[in-house]
């Protein structure tokens, strides 16, 4: 199985598990000039974005430490271009990250802020 191929099939799992807990997917792979973001839900009346991650093995750190400033920079870029283009009814926006660690799914509520 390729990297690419993996990484859907984390993403198809970390949407069964929101869908699971009430959220709203809104869109999935959303890209822009500035990358991409893998999941857009609303949970009750906030929109969350979020960053997927995933491992195999605990070596070299969690999935979620893989994050760095500039791929957060580019998330929020995403985000806010995807708030232009939609028109979406939301209370608050909030950036969340799923890591997965073999089968072990960790969601992380407001993992950075803007």
């Amino acid at each position: 199985m390729n990297k690419r191929h993996i990484g859907k099939e984390k993403e198809n799992i970390a949407k069964e598990y929101l869908k699971n807990k009430g959220y709203q997917i809104l869109a999935t792979n959303f890209y822009s000039k500035f990358g991409e973001i893998d999941i857009i839900a609303k949970d009750k009346n906030t929109l969350v974005f979020i960053e997927v991650r995933s491992k195999s093995y605990e070596a070299f750190g969690l999935p979620e430490e893989t994050i760095d400033k500039p791929k957060i920079q580019k998330i929020i870029k995403t985000a806010q271009l995807f708030i232009e283009k939609e028109n979406i009814d939301y209370d608050e926006i909030r950036f969340d990250v799923i890591s997965i660690l073999n089968d072990k799914i960790n969601h992380i509520e407001s993992a950075f802020e803007v």
